[in-house]
């Protein structure tokens, strides 16, 4: 029998087992030279597989916990790891209009990013991100159409989530910006609240605004980050554009006085229609009385033409004086459909040939009517946000400006 000490003596070589060895010492002038011994002359055996019997695969033993056992050895496969996404661009959509937003995520080639929305028996809203985020460029699509104050509270708690999940960049993707006609004072002792609006999602964290159509350019300037302004209406030129009519028949027609540069634009777009503006007076919020017309729309297709449709009491009392100047057909356009209440009566009393909206806002079931048309600007929205992650211009045609001035 073999004891270990005889084991180590024919193992191990004198000189290396020698008590009187030591560790050579570090020295910084050592630190760059080299090493002058022969190198060690490595040998390997070739080894066959382990083996399986009856088909059982081989077991190797595993320390789990302290206690040996048996454990079949494994590695994972390539297919088993999940997949990561290259691009760090995240879509995420709030509960005011989710089908846009889906639609946009098609248009980009992406899912939806994953995002839990519920709100408690009180009202509060909960807001969680289901996936991370950490490092990425966050797009939040969200309208703060009605109810408003719920879609823009929404909105700041999702920002607010981002922010505290490490997002790099937040833009808060806004198709429909409520409060924007709350943007000067016409009295006093009134409240600007568009800019109120806009020092809340500022302060919650975004980055960056994505905003369709806003009611004046002005409320650009209410935020304190960049501010990509972008038109809903060559979506509805495009439309219009497709359909039979002559444009020496046509006729833009501005709802108010306010809107005459919005109006000319379009027409600018349109064949370089004539245009007509409707004067008209309001003695109250959602109450307007017209006085008169300027300019001729007799045995002409008319155009009218407005950022939103509320109530539709301005554009209904314009189509009614148009009808009433000789005009042949009536065209209502306008990016946001607001449509609160008597709104659809008045569009679908037969007055106007055709509604023409984009989906900025929700349409519900029980707002439609015949005459109505609704047109996506997914596609828009779309394209401007993935220039916007590109760092690419988004003066791209033909959806970068109406040359408002």
């Amino acid at each position: 029998m073999i004891f270990l000490s005889e084991m180590a003596s024919m193992i191990f070589s004198p000189s290396l087992s020698s008590p009187n060895l030591s560790r050579p010492r570090f020295s910084p002038s050592r630190r760059f030279t080299t090493c002058s011994r022969a190198p060690l002359d490595v040998r390997c055996r070739l080894v066959e597989p382990l083996r399986s019997d009856n088909g059982v695969p081989p077991r190797v033993p595993v320390l789990l916990n302290g206690v040996l056992s048996g454990g079949v050895f494994s590695v994972p496969k390539v297919q088993d790891v999940p997949a990561r996404s290259d691009t760090r661009l995240r879509i995420f959509s709030g509960t005011a209009n989710r089908a846009l937003s889906q639609e946009i995520a098609s248009y980009l080639g992406l899912e939806l990013g994953k995002i839990k929305i519920k709100r408690f028996a009180d009202g509060e809203i909960y807001v969680q991100l289901q996936e991370s985020v950490r490092g990425c460029d966050v797009f939040l699509v969200q309208p703060t159409c009605p109810p408003a104050n719920e879609n823009l509270m929404e909105l700041l708690i999702m920002i607010d989530a981002c922010r505290r999940a490490s997002a790099k960049n937040i833009t808060a993707v806004i198709p429909y910006f409520g409060y924007a006609r709350a943007d000067r004072k016409t009295q006093g002792r009134e409240s600007i609240a568009a800019k109120l609006v806009a020092n809340m999602i500022t302060e919650a964290g975004a980055n960056r605004v994505l905003a369709c159509d806003l009611h004046s350019g002005q409320s650009m300037g209410y935020f304190d980050i960049p501010v990509d302004h972008v038109y809903g209406q060559p979506v509805i030129l495009d439309y219009l554009a497709s359909k039979t009519i002559c444009s020496n028949d046509l006729v833009v027609v501005s709802p108010d006085v306010g809107g005459v540069a919005r109006a000319r634009a379009f027409a600018k777009k349109l064949s370089d229609a004539p245009l007509a503006i409707v004067d008209k007076r309001r003695h109250g919020h959602n109450v307007a009385e017209v006085m008169n017309l300027i300019g001729d729309v007799r045995g002409k297709v008319a155009v009218m033409v407005d950022d939103m449709i509320d109530t539709a009491g301005t554009i209904a009392k314009g189509a009614e004086l148009l009808h009433q100047e000789g005009a042949r057909e009536v065209y209502a356009c306008s990016t946001h459909a607001v449509f609160s209440p008597p709104a659809i009566e008045r569009l679908s009393s037969g007055l106007f040939q055709e509604v023409i909206i984009t989906n900025t806002i929700p349409v519900l079931d029980q707002k439609t009517f015949p005459q109505l048309t609704v047109l996506s600007v997914a596609n828009l929205l779309g394209e401007t946000i993935w220039r916007v992650y590109d760092d690419c211009s988004v003066d791209h045609e033909p959806y970068s400006t109406l040359d408002i001035d």
